[in-house]
């Protein structure tokens, strides 16, 4: 399996790179800089880093041409690259800010990346794809209350578009043998989104990005095929795996 990984130097991306190459998938990743994505790549088995920033069309056509060429194809894209609300409000989770105080530069840069981003490296490495037959596309998201919580514009809405965008792309992709998936961790993740100030509430744990490792291993596995417009929770994936295996 060869994958294309995007934002995979650090969280949550490097974590689903790791368990891949690990797997024994051949991963290339991507990072804004290109130094950062070689440097995270030099420590997984295989693996390849590719600067991309997914924001810049050029910018992503360059980086999913050299992916495809260095890896020998692209069987499965792992649409990861975003950035949190610490770009807007660095203590968001502490002291959060109402929509009307988010900067208009700081709201573009989030919806820019978390989903323009995820639209523009799909609509590069999909049609490649459908003229080798088939591919994966898994999309990370959030949970649902990310997406109508107090303090997160504009992070909590380009989260839901993305998701969105993601059903839609199942729903256009649907019999072409491209499959879709939406794929997120279940909570609240140990990653470089976190604001410095940052504690878990009453009886609750930030989770690990480790745990993102075995439900992305399992989509780009032979069993996964034909998996398609799922929203598979990471915390719940071993219970939602015996569940589709019991054909309930």
């Amino acid at each position: 399996m060869k994958v294309l990984v995007t934002g995979g130097t650090s969280g949550l991306g490097l974590a689903m790179a790791s368990a891949l190459a690990e797997a024994g998938a051949t991963v290339a990743l991507t990072g804004r800089s290109g130094r950062r994505a070689s440097s995270a790549a030099a420590g997984l088995p295989g693996a390849i880093g590719i600067e991309l920033d997914v924001r810049d069309e050029s910018s992503v056509a360059g980086a999913v041409d050299l992916a495809e060429a260095r890896l020998g194809g692209i069987d499965m894209l792992v649409n990861n690259a975003g950035i949190g609300m610490r770009t807007v409000d660095p203590h968001f989770m502490t002291r959060p800010q109402g929509f009307w105080e988010v900067p208009v530069d700081g709201f573009r840069a989030v919806v820019e990346t978390n989903l323009t981003g995820y639209f523009l490296v799909a609509r590069e490495v999909v049609p490649r794809m459908l003229a080798t037959g088939g591919g994966r596309v898994v999309n990370i998201s959030v949970s649902e209350s990310t997406m109508y919580r107090a303090g997160f514009v504009p992070y909590g809405p380009s989260r839901a578009g993305s998701e969105s965008l993601s059903r839609i792309m199942a729903a256009d992709l649907r019999g072409s043998g491209v499959t879709v998936n939406l794929l997120l961790p279940g909570g609240a993740t140990v990653t470089g989104m976190l604001p410095p100030d940052a504690v878990p509430g009453e009886g609750r744990t930030f989770l690990e990005p480790t745990v993102m490792g075995p439900p992305i291993v399992w989509l780009a596995s032979d069993d996964a095929a034909g998996v398609h417009d799922e929203r598979i929770v990471a915390v719940e994936f071993e219970s939602w795996l015996r569940e589709r295996k019991s054909g309930r």
